[in-house]
């Protein structure tokens, strides 16, 4: 009955809320507001450049600098890529070759493992791979992997942060001297679960596998511990394995989980990966979506604890497309617009049951997440809607957030009153996403539409092009040869699989060589199933613990009695989890996806990649 309820509500929401009325975005004014996103982007970029580099972070009303992270000018690393899909070469050049001279990560410094992966270290990776390639028309001449060197030099410094009984790292860790011993041990599922595409590409660019490896054993420790209807917590110790929080949803604390489950697949053709995201996705979509909205709910019970739209929820609906679950998402991003257009932003938190601004939640600190999905719907469908939607935020943000300097935060999107802080990711992902979506409806001339490889976009909007020595290690191993190094211990990660044994580093285990069951204090594993191929359809046949070995992780805390129920969790996985059926296929060494589950062949773009 309260489902019931709480639907009724969205519905009438989504009719009730007044939508602006203008004509459709023709292709020239689709060009001309490219170019005015080109102009906001200078707009924060050069006030950045003049008033707070070589600080991390601008504050554009009072034309000053702050160091917010780590001290290390992190407002232009996070824009490297962005400057280099506008075409600017001279800035894109300089920024390069003053970071390779400039940068050091030998400081005293406590950083968030999540915030410095994405921004800094994805920023460094993104940029190496555009100004070390020709075929990108934007290589740096002279350059010669300095910023490679700094990202692996950084990712070291990471490391220790794993270092911890259930592979989930801690949240925080000193450059200089790791983890402090008095760190806490609670860390969120997207804190532990969101590393694999920047770790992972560094893998592949250095030949070295422990980036990869500690990063997959985090989401392999998250993933053992779900609940049994495949949701996971938002807060957990990293130490016992205990969730802490155990609100499961799409948004805060969790969110990007999701998108690198996915993103993972797609980028390294890793299958372990798309067994878990379809599984995740599965029950997402089952106890969290409340058609349109989606809600929080207790992990163990699915009870909904929240009715609250959280603004970084609003990347799912792009993510859906990615997944090619298209229907769903121009419903949702359609509701999640309903609330932008109330009031000009989407406040960090909207109540759907008293259908008002979250008490403590009112501002809007520049985010992308609405305008990503907003890019992703046109490139699926080109809707004019999507065009039209763009057009109102790029208002949004020229009337209510522009100041002296660059932008704005919205301290509460009620009173649009402005806040001195303008965050790294409006130039990497805000303003970029927008140029692109409206670029796309123009013709579009960029790296990523038409550049030589197909991108994959991280959280941070930084750009990973899918090159043959990231996206098809063995293959370009045994082409190349070079990457195969005779007696380095790192010829192990381009073994083939049945040339493996089982190894451990740092707590990180290969399991994908087992040939037995085997049963550990961490987890229960079964010998999982060496069978690639096609994926034909959903069915009950493999899910992701007989595959790959990993089904639930033991917890200390007797209470929880996940011991004595075991064997009832096993046999819950498999009728609960949306499992699908591999047959082999010894033409193909990867999988694709039957779309015939109300998927829209036509509309995944290449399984997400962009084109």
């Amino acid at each position: 009955m309260e489902g019931i309820q709480i639907r009724s509500v969205f519905v009438l929401f989504c009719i009730t809320v007044a939508v602006a009325v203008a004509d459709s975005v023709t292709r020239e004014e689709a060009k001309q507001l490219r170019d005015e996103v080109g102009d906001m982007f200078y707009h924060a970029f050069n006030g950045y450049m003049d008033h707070a580099f070589p600080l991390d972070e601008l504050r554009p009303l009072s034309c000053a600098g702050e160091d917010t992270l780590g001290g290390y000018a992190l407002t232009l690393i996070d824009s490297l890529d962005t400057l280099a899909l506008l075409g600017d070469r001279q800035r894109f050049a300089t920024s390069v070759e003053w970071i390779a001279k400039n940068l050091r990560f030998d400081i005293n410094k406590t950083v968030s493992l999540f915030e410095t992966t994405i921004r800094v270290l994805g920023g460094l990776l993104s940029a190496h791979l555009i100004a070390s390639d020709y075929a990108t028309g934007m290589r740096v001449p002279l350059y010669d992997n300095q910023l490679l060197n700094l990202a692996e030099d950084l990712a070291r410094r990471l490391l220790p942060a794993f270092d911890t009984p259930t592979g989930i790292p801690f949240g925080s860790v000193n450059l200089l001297h790791g983890v402090d011993q008095h760190e806490s041990k609670i860390t969120s599922t997207a804190g532990g679960g969101t590393l694999t595409l920047e770790f992972g590409v560094l893998s592949r660019l250095t030949n070295d596998p422990i980036f990869e490896q500690v990063t997959k054993n985090a989401v392999r420790g998250l993933w053992a511990r779900r609940s049994k209807l495949n949701l996971v917590g938002a807060h957990i110790n990293v130490f016992t394995g205990e969730w802490t929080q155990k609100d499961a949803g799409i948004g805060t604390s969790i969110d990007s989980f999701y998108e690198y489950l996915l993103k993972a697949h797609l980028l390294f053709g890793d299958e372990e990966y798309l067994y878990i995201f379809q599984e995740a996705y599965a029950a997402a979509m089952r106890y969290l979506f409340h058609d349109p909205w989606y809600v929080e709910v207790n992990m163990d019970s699915a009870a909904i604890v929240w009715p609250l739209f959280n603004s970084l929820q609003a990347f799912w609906p792009g993510l859906q497309v990615l997944a090619g679950d298209v229907n769903p998402a121009i419903r949702t991003h359609a509701a999640f617009l309903s609330v932008w257009r109330r009031y000009g932003f989407t406040p960090e938190g909207f109540n759907l049951a008293s259908l008002s601004v979250q008490h403590g939640q009112k501002s809007y600190p520049l985010r992308p997440e609405l305008i990503e999905s907003t890019y992703w719907l046109y490139k699926a469908t080109r809707d004019p809607r999507y065009l039209d939607a763009g057009r109102d935020m790029v208002a949004s943000l020229q009337y209510g957030t522009r100041c002296p300097c660059g932008y704005c935060h919205i301290s509460d999107v009620e009173h649009h009153k402005q806040e001195d802080h303008m965050e790294s990711f409006f130039l990497a992902e805000t303003v970029k996403y927008l140029w692109l979506l409206f670029d796309l409806a123009v013709g579009p001339d960029n790296l990523v539409e038409n550049g030589p490889y197909k991108y994959i976009f991280s959280t941070e909007g930084h750009l990973l092009p899918a090159t043959p020595q990231i996206s098809l290690v063995r293959e370009h191993c045994l082409y190349y040869g070079a990457y195969c190094r005779s007696g380095d211990l790192r010829q192990t990660y381009f073994a083939p699989e049945s040339d493996k044994d089982k190894k451990e580093s740092n707590d990180t285990i290969f399991y994908e060589s087992w040939s037995k069951a085997t049963h550990s204090s961490d987890y229960t594993t079964f010998e999982p199933s060496a069978v690639s191929g096609l994926i034909k359809g959903f069915c009950p046949g493999l899910n992701h613990g007989q595959k790959f070995g990993i089904l639930y992780a033991h917890l200390t805390d007797e209470s929880h009695d996940y011991e004595a129920n075991q064997v009832q969790q096993i046999e819950s996985t498999t009728v609960q989890s949306q499992s699908v059926l591999v047959l082999r296929d010894d033409s193909s060494d990867y999988l694709q996806p039957d779309n015939s589950n109300d998927h829209n062949d036509s509309q995944t773009h290449e399984s997400g990649i962009t084109p």
